[in-house]
Parts: structure tokens; sequence; C-alpha cells
């Protein structure tokens, strides 16, 4: 009897376990259309793409998709607009929709069942629903409404008697204030909204710069009762060419404090909360940790930057002007993917940039490098095929004299080439920005810079071409990248001081000059350590914009301490000065000395948020799709780090522990459906042997990797001396 129930009770244990497995590894965090809640937001295609994430070490053989008018019907296993049947596949993302065309403005309803290799019954997804759009019109993107979340004060104290109140929310954010007053008669108050503080509790009312600090009165009815802070209006940024608020949402303004002062008695404040408007965001989507409190720091700062900034829904340069620039959207872009799992703010603001260009020279042909870098994130490549003939006027080939190089001042520049490329002006050469941060680049007509940014764009327009078929395009971008890489070398690299100079005509040799070349690949291998040496010995001199060249220079020559002395530094060019300042979103210039109109809340300062996560733990898509992720730790010199990366396919998690001398030991965990190829650091191990999963491995080395591929799971790799 006893071995009965025993007999029994493991039967249940196990019963519970299996199940429990099952549930843990079905299909999860479903999309359409890259939207995550979809019911939210409006599908603007008849046919969408659905994506969803395969969960656990076991891998996926097959998938169904159900797709129907009705929840019931879903969980009746009926998809009466499409039933996929069961596909052979190990696909999970940008799953076209085959069923009969949606129409607008409707509510529908899908789930997946997946069939993987050890599970003997189909695993099947919750029912999403989804909302189409009116698929009129403007761009073809599905995005997520803005939103308003309500943030109580970290910190909240009454000033004085008379009734004046002070309250720290903790961090800047764009949005309004909600406050509840409890007057015995019909009252005014003022409300103080503020980014920098004077004193502990009181706002700078002149910040300087375009820092913001506003006043707005505010009329109080007797009684207790909740009210809204309208906020007026800056002109320059209620018309074209800023992104002007959604009436849904109203105007907003950035702050992280407040005071409200009522000069009466009478008059007081209950409650106060900030309504901070963002884009949909996953706070927990990503992590970084390490034992450096001021990487922890900067870290947080730029990830808070990317979340913060996402108040317009698309890609803005802050709230000076609020407009989208390319440059600015590249480095938020990449800041957005590794922090959230999002994809159709980005699209939707290289979609809009494409038709809305700004004037610098380099920024056009950042239009190639942001449609290349949604397609290898997302694996989608709707967007290059419908912007295929802009993205080959943006490369600016128009402008190409004999020898490949482009220049705006060669009389090519004409009416018809900037029609093509939609822009209403002139363009201008900007190296960097403001024009003081260019380390002395002597600007010359045919600038190194520029055309460094011509060959990165050929290079990706071949593999555009290729993505899509277009295999003439391929060879003859392949073509023309070669012939601009040899004529850079050729005109602009010193072969006596074995740097590049600033341009044709120059003997100049900028920081600039030098990253960009090193950044793009254009580096014949025998010159990487000069120039190299050059740019670390120049540190930061640069602007936030350019530091995110810096960063790939150094990373790209395995400069990897250097690249971290640089994102930990404490100096006035800093991010470590930025928190110093008082700023919880990343600022426009290193501090308001460098920048006189600066704001405090512009994104594309928060370069670490992205080379934390692609330089120092060297996280990147291989493939498109991240069907082969990258993962090639440069520490720098950390003795341990923890990271948790969002892709479409699911989360990266990675650790690593090391004492730099004796052993490096990696844990890292992929996608069930995601291969990978692993750089373990050898550093200056002596006589470094591979392990992987206890085993003992003959490891291909690659300099100071050993270098292996693994496929979805959990892997173990250490390297240990052998002696």
């Amino acid at each position: 009897m006893q071995k009965k129930i025993c007999s029994i009770f493991l039967s249940l244990m196990f019963c519970s376990v299996f199940f429990a497995a099952q549930a843990n590894s079905r299909p999860t965090a479903l999309m359409v259309e890259f939207l995550r809640n979809p019911s939210l937001g409006n599908v603007n295609t008849p046919f969408p793409n659905f994506s969803w994430i395969v969960n656990g070490l076991d891998s996926q053989k097959t998938y169904q998709i159900l797709v129907s008018t009705s929840r019931k019907k879903i969980e009746a296993g009926s998809g009466d607009l499409w039933d996929s049947g069961k596909i052979s596949s190990k696909e999970s993302v940008n799953i076209t929709y085959r069923g009969v065309p949606l129409n607008p403005n409707t509510s529908y309803f899908w789930s997946v069942r997946i069939g993987t290799r050890k599970s003997k019954s189909l695993l099947i997804s919750d029912i999403q629903e989804f909302k189409t759009g009116t698929f009129a019109g403007g761009s073809s993107v599905s995005v997520m409404p803005l939103s308003k979340h309500p943030i109580r004060p970290r910190v909240i104290i009454r000033k004085n008697l008379i009734g004046n109140y002070f309250a720290d929310f903790g961090k800047d954010a764009f949005g309004t204030l909600r406050v509840q007053i409890k007057s015995q008669n019909s009252d005014s108050v003022v409300v103080y909204l503020g980014e920098k503080l004077e004193s502990p509790d009181f706002i700078k009312r002149n910040p300087g710069g375009t820092i913001r600090s506003r006043f707005i009165g505010l009329h109080i009815d007797k009684g207790m009762k909740w009210y809204t802070v309208s906020i007026p209006h800056i002109p320059r940024n209620s018309k074209y060419p800023a992104i002007v608020m959604p009436d849904y949402v109203g105007e907003v303004t950035p702050f992280r404090y407040c005071e409200i002062e009522t000069h009466s008695l009478l008059t007081t404040c209950e409650g106060v909360e900030q309504l901070a408007v963002n884009y949909y965001w996953d706070d927990t989507a990503s992590s970084f940790t390490c034992p450096d409190t001021i990487l922890n720091n900067v870290w947080n700062l730029c990830k808070c930057s990317i979340k913060a900034t996402s108040f317009c829904g698309v890609y803005v340069d802050g709230d000076r002007e609020r407009i989208p620039y390319e440059a600015d959207a590249y480095i938020n872009q990449l800041g957005h993917y590794c922090t959230d799992r999002e994809y159709s703010m980005a699209r939707y603001s290289n979609e809009y940039l494409m038709l809305n260009p700004t004037w610098p020279t380099e920024w056009i042909m950042h239009s190639v490098m942001l449609a290349y870098t949604d397609y290898l994130y997302t694996g989608d490549d709707r967007s290059l095929r419908k912007f295929y003939n802009d993205l080959k006027n943006k490369s600016l080939t128009a402008l190409e004299r004999e020898d490949g190089l482009i220049s705006t001042k060669t009389g090519l520049l004409n009416e018809s080439v900037l029609h093509d490329i939609h822009i209403q002006q002139s363009l201008k050469d900007i190296v960097d920005w403001p024009a003081d941060e260019r380390d002395g680049n002597e600007m010359p007509d045919v600038n190194t810079v520029v055309n460094a940014f011509h060959y990165h764009s050929l290079k990706l327009m071949a593999r555009v071409a290729q993505a899509l078929g277009y295999v003439t395009d391929e060879q003859f971008y392949i073509q023309r990248a070669e012939k601009v890489k040899e004529s850079i070398n050729k005109l602009f690299f010193d072969q006596q001081k074995r740097c590049y100079v600033d341009g044709e005509g120059s003997a100049h040799a900028s920081l600039h000059a030098n990253i960009f070349p090193l950044a793009f690949g254009l580096v014949p291998d025998a010159f990487v350590a000069d120039v190299a040496a050059l740019i670390r010995s120049k540190g930061m001199a640069c602007s936030v914009y350019a530091s995110q060249y810096l960063l790939e220079s150094l990373y790209e020559a395995g400069e990897d301490k250097a690249a971290l002395e640089l994102m930990r530094s404490t100096g006035d060019r800093s991010w470590w000065n930025m928190i110093q300042s008082g700023s919880t979103i990343t600022l426009e210039a290193w501090d308001i000395k460098f920048k006189p109109n600066l704001d405090w809340n512009h994104a594309w300062g928060a370069v670490p948020a992205n080379m934390i996560t692609r330089g120092f733990w060297g996280i990147v898509p291989l493939t498109p799709g991240f069907g082969k992720a990258q993962v090639k730790p440069q520490t720098g010199g950390v003795l341990s780090s923890k990271i948790k990366v969002p892709t479409i396919r699911g989360e990266i998690n990675g650790a690593f522990d090391t004492d730099n001398r004796t052993r490096f030991d990696l844990q890292l965990t992929l996608p069930s459906n995601m291969k990978g190829v692993v750089f373990i650091p050898v550093r200056d191990i002596a006589n470094p042997v591979l392990w992987i999963e206890g085993k003992r491995i003959e490891g291909k080395r690659d300099g100071k990797f050993f270098v292996a591929e693994t496929g979805g799971g959990e892997t173990r790799f250490l390297v240990k001396s052998g002696r």
C-alpha cells in the first residue's frame, strides 16, 4: 500500500513537472507587425506579419497559425480567416498572413501552435487580439499609440506655512503634471516645472541653453479636486518640421521637479503625479550589471534616455527642435534595439526620414544605415523593397567624380539630385556638431569623413541588393565600394604619419578623419594599430554624436581598454559628467560650455545604450532577424558582468567571470531557434585551453579569442591556463 501511494505521488509529481515544462515551453511574446500589444495599435496592412518567441531548450519543428474573426472560434481550434496548416519550419518571425485580405478598422484574433523535437503534443500560445487601421494614405508602418503613465514623487515637501510645495519625481520625463488641490475658495496657484535645481528644493528659473523651466497658472475651484496642468505650446515645436504632439496626448514638457505655490493657508496640495508620456516600453526587456558603479550608472542613464525620448512616437533630436535627424535616429535606433524588443518606432522614423531628410551630407547616407540595420535586427525586407530606389539615390553615387569620391562642391549637386533624395534645400558637410567639436578638421571640399560614409553606404547597398536578389546591382555596389576604398587610401592616407588627413589638399589629421575609416573597415590591416594609436592619443576630442563612431573604431581595433576608459571617464567630456550635472537623460553635448544652447534630453548622447551591448559584450546579429548572433566580449579588464539583450527571437542572456590571468568563464543562453558564433577572450592567459560544457575542445583561435559555434539553450565556455 505504501509503495502504491509512493508510486501515485511520484506520478503526480512527474505530471506536474511535465505540464509545468509544457506551459513554460509554450510560444509567447506574440507580435503582429512588430506590435507587442496590437489590440492598442493599428495594424496598417491587410496582410500582416506574425512573430513569436520559442521558449525552453527544445527547438521548434513545425508551426500552425490560426487567424479568426472571434476569440471563441480560435478557442475551438478554428481559423475561419486563415489556417496555415502544419508547416515544417523552425521560423518564428515575420510569417506573412495568407488568408483573405483583412478589413480596415476591424478586430481580429490569432494564435500559434508549435511542435518541437521532444513534445508529443502541440504547444499552444495564448490568443492575441489585434486591430487594423484605415489602410489609407500616410505610412504603411504599424505603430502603437503614445501612453501616459502616472508617477508618484520620490520626495514631496511643504516648504512653508503659506502653502508652497516641492516634489522630485526622480527622473526627467516628457509629460505634464496632475495635482490634487483642496481649497476653501476659488483660487489660483502657480506651477513650476523644470529639469534643473538652483538649490535642493528650488527649480532654477533660468537654467541656460534649452534646459527647460516652465511656469503655468492654474485656476482652482472650491473643494478638493484633481487638475491636469495644460502645457503651453512653444511656437518652434508646434509646426513642421517639428513633430507636433497628437491631440489625444496634448502638449508636454520635460521635467523632473515641480513647485506649487498656493499663496494661501486656505489652499493646500493633497497629491501630485507626473504624467509621463512615452512609446510602448518594457522596462524588464534588458539589463546590464558589472562591478564598475560608474559603468552601471552610465548604462542606466542611457537606457532611461531611450525610453524618455520616445515621447513623440518618432525619433527626434530633443526638446529644443523636436525634429527627426538621420544621425540622431541611427544612434537612437541602435539603443532602442539593445534595450527593448521594439522595432515599429524605428521603422516609422526611418521611413519618415526617407521622405523628410535633413541638410547634412552624411545624414543623407545615414538613411542607408538606418534601413539596413532595420533589416538586420528584424529580418523583414519590406521597407528595403519599398524604398530601394530612394536608398540607391541616398548613397549619393550621383556626386561621384571619376575616382569614386564625392563632394557637394564640384558642380554635380544639382536640382535633379536634390529632388531624387527628397530634400528641399542644399547639402552641407557636417563632420561633427557643433563645429568646435571637429578636432580642428579643415573641412576640405573632398572630405575624408564624408567619403568614409560614402564607402560605408556603398558596402551596405551591396548587402541590400543581395538581400533583395538584385545580382547586377550587388556587383555594381561592390565594385564602386572597392574603387572608393582605393581612392581614400591613396589620397587621404599619409604614409609618413601613418594616419588619415582631413581630405584632399589637407595635411591635418583630425580625430574624425581617422575614427570613421577605422569604424567602417577602410584601414589596411598593416596600419590598424597606428590609426588606433592616434585615436587613443586624442581621447574624447569629439561630440556626443561622434563618440558612437569613436567607440566603434576602438572596438573594431581591439582597443577595448581605451573604449571602456572613455565610457567610464569622470572628466568634463563624459557621461558621468552628464549624471553629475543633475540630468537623468543624456545631454545634447558634453556640457553647456561646449554648446551654449544645448538641451538636457537628447538621445544621440545615449551611445553606451548600444555600445555596452554591441561593443563591450559584442552582441550583434550576424544574419537578418538574429538567426545567427555574435557574442564577442571585449571587457577592457572588467572582472565580471551580466547582461540581458532583447531580440526579435527572444532574450540573449550572458554572464562572465574572469581574473584576466588564468581563466575566463562565460555562461551564455540563446533562444532555441538562434545560432551563435562565440568569441571567448584569451587575454593574458598562459597556454589557454578551451572547455565547452566541461569537455576539452581543440578550439579555433582568432587572435585574442577562441571561436566556437553553438545553438540555442545554455552553454558554458571556459578558457583556462593549461599549465
